[in-house]
């Protein structure tokens, strides 16, 4: 779980939550978080260096996934609306 999450918004109304820190479900579920976030990207890098990585990638984007996520939805014109956390 993480230890924030971040409300983001676009101009057309459309709201989106990202997670802050560590992607347990990154960790557990590889790149199908990402699939369900519609990160198509992400998700194909993720399965691809996992299984070229015999699965040791996978950790090491259960630490970086929601970063890139957040930078994702910045690059996309998402603005900051709510930030609920410590």
């Amino acid at each position: 779980m993480a230890f924030a999450t971040i409300t983001f918004k676009d101009k057309s109304g459309i709201t989106k939550d990202a997670p802050v820190g560590f992607s347990w479900t990154t960790l557990f579920f590889g790149p199908f978080p990402a699939l369900l976030r519609g990160d198509w990207l992400w998700a194909l890098i993720i399965f691809a260096a996992t299984m070229v990585t015999f699965g040791v990638a996978g950790i090491v984007f259960a630490f970086i996934y929601n970063r890139l996520y957040i930078q994702g939805l910045l690059k996309q014109g998402f603005k900051v609306k709510n930030y609920s956390g410590n």
